[in-house]
């Protein structure tokens, strides 16, 4: 009894279906159990997977892209001195090309950019804190090596901080968040196929005498190895898309993204992002079917 079938042969007869070779499966028990539980966790957990991956793209684009456009200067100069300092500063900047603008915070701002740390009643005259000088790049930027000479030349309290030194810390940080997002989405698949194989092999070793009956009276392999593809694609898909739709409302149901929760509060779709869950149902059915039909196979080789 030679097993030689397609693909293509076995994906007509997933669609089409055949309910005498059905009943070659048992339609319950604890492998049917087994697989639909299975699938629909591991289908959970990929929701989520691909979630944090697109958020920390997305993170990964929003800070390369903000933090590589703008510097900070820092005024650090006696209380006497420090106006003076930044005044001319500004002027600097005025005819520094790559500065789009360049404007020194208010006592307000950065008594708002402390108060997390120090409390809201923070006086700043009272304290060393320095200047803060918020420079806008346009074009290819600014040439940091340059504007250091003209500010340690000019102004000797002045010191440029073109956020590069921490920028791609962060920047790194967020792919490989994203890398991670994508390895479990690919770990995931990887256990479903265990998972599928097992109980696939189990099933079939179960109906060990079944089987041997079937040939007797004629059955092929091909048609025997298809009614398990059938059952276990079709169990790993109901189970991926009730886990599937489970994760989406849970995702859903995070807390929306905004500027004080800042990441945590970002992980959930944007956009047409919301549609890329419909794809794993059928990525774990896929799974699913390239499993059942490799266990197939080799299970009933076994049993000749």
């Amino acid at each position: 009894m030679k097993l030689g079938g397609g693909i293509l042969q076995h994906l007509r007869a997933l669609v089409a279906g055949d309910r005498q070779a059905d009943r070659v499966v048992p339609p319950s028990g604890f492998t049917a159990q087994l697989t639909v539980f299975v699938a629909g966790a591991m289908a959970f957990l990929a929701v989520f997977a691909l979630a944090l991956s697109l958020a920390a793209g997305r993170l990964a684009e929003r800070w390369g892209d903000e933090l590589a456009q703008s510097a900070t200067i820092r005024i650090v100069a006696p209380l006497d001195q420090r106006q003076a300092q930044t005044e001319a500063a500004l002027r600097i900047l005025e005819t520094t090309a790559g500065v789009a603008t360049a404007r020194a915070l208010t006592d307000e701002e950065q008594q708002a950019l402390l108060a997390p740390w120090f409390g809201p009643d923070l006086a700043l005259d009272t304290l060393p804190v320095p200047r803060l000088i918020e420079v806008i790049e346009e074009g290819d930027g600014i040439d940091p090596v340059g504007l250091r000479l003209r500010l340690s030349a000019e102004v000797p309290g002045a010191v440029l901080d073109d956020h590069g030194r921490w920028r791609a810390p962060l920047v790194q940080a967020a792919d490989r968040l994203r890398l991670l997002g994508w390895l479990s989405i690919v770990l995931i698949g990887a256990a479903v196929a265990a998972m599928v194989t097992l109980a696939a092999s189990a099933a079939l070793a179960a109906n060990a005498q079944v089987i041997a009956v079937l040939r007797l009276v004629g059955a092929q392999d091909d048609y025997i190895a298809q009614a398990f593809i059938r059952r276990f694609t079709l169990r790993t898909l109901a189970g991926a898309a009730v886990g599937t739709l489970l994760g989406v409302l849970a995702v859903a149901l995070l807390p929306s993204a905004s500027d004080v929760g800042g990441f945590l509060t970002g992980l959930g779709f944007q956009g047409a992002h919301w549609l890329l869950p419909i794809v794993i149902p059928l990525l774990a059915a896929g799974v699913a079917f390239a499993a059942t039909r490799a266990a197939a196979r080799r299970t009933l080789r076994g049993l000749t």
